[in-house]
């Protein structure tokens, strides 16, 4: 069996495809992890969602930011932006079966010191605190609070976790820390404002992977387009898997087990 991780769909349907077939990729085989954001941007958000729910068992994913934006907007009342392509999931006529999949799927995934989550994971937060973290939002995200939650889950404060932290504020920063972190500074704060190449970094901030940690996870993100799939001055081992196809970048996919990297070109 053969794990391939995936950057950030956004829509990229047909790039989704492609590689897949390029990886000859299996299900009664191998296996699949999704790093997040399969929707929005790109042009066949429905597609790749109802590719990503039909590989079953097979593949794994994680939650992006645009996830939940859809869940928001679907199911805590948040609008549509400008930009956004998710009209054609939220007029299918599986809709709901489609949202009730992508509500259930988690914020990281792990095995063993493997981790995996949208955005990374600070330095601040060891494997065990991090899952358990996750599993706080995610247990919110499949009760009847769900609604509550999502209409409640966007803003920029708190910047930085503390244990004290209780209710939205708290499931906030966990959201906030695994879905759209970049730059942090030393004690974990969150810089929202800064979201393209290292050199935009705010005075005082830097890559959250450029802070030391004190385990030797394995951490695999996408969420950052800007990298192109690379992080420079790592202190950690860390890979980037979002090499920005819907930008007119590539498609990449990771083979967990020799490391190797296979790419298809966008077609945007």
């Amino acid at each position: 069996m053969t794990t391939y991780v995936i950057g950030d769909l956004q829509g990229c349907h047909a790039e989704f495809v492609a590689l897949l077939e390029r990886l000859s990729f299996d299900p009664r085989r191998d296996h699949l992890w999704l790093a997040g954001d399969l929707v929005n941007r790109g042009p066949g958000s429905l597609d790749c969602l109802r590719e990503a729910r039909a590989l079953g068992e097979s593949a794994d994913v994680v939650l992006g930011n645009h996830d939940l934006h859809l869940l928001a907007v679907a199911r805590g009342g948040a609008g549509l932006k400008r930009k956004d392509t998710l009209a054609p999931i939220l007029e299918a006529p599986d809709r709901e079966a489609l949202l009730d999949w992508l509500q259930s799927c988690p914020l990281l995934l792990r095995r063993g010191s493997t981790v995996m989550s949208h955005a990374g994971l600070p330095p601040q937060w060891g494997i065990e605190q991090a899952a358990r973290l996750a599993g706080e939002v995610e247990h919110c995200l499949r009760s009847d609070r769900a609604g509550a939650f999502l209409e409640r889950m966007y803003g920029n404060e708190p910047t930085a976790w503390h244990d004290a932290l209780e209710g939205i504020e708290r499931q906030r920063v966990i959201v906030n820390t695994l879905t759209r972190m970049r730059f942090i500074d030393a004690c974990g704060r969150l810089d929202f404002a800064a979201k393209e190449g290292l050199d935009t970094a705010p005075e005082g901030f830097a890559p959250w992977f450029q802070f030391p940690r004190d385990d030797q996870a394995h951490l695999l993100f996408g969420h950052w387009a800007a990298l192109e799939g690379r992080t420079p001055d790592s202190r950690v081992r860390a890979d980037a898997l979002d090499t920005g196809c819907v930008w007119g970048g590539s498609l990449t996919a990771l083979d967990l087990e020799t490391g190797q990297r296979i790419s298809v070109p966008s077609q945007q």
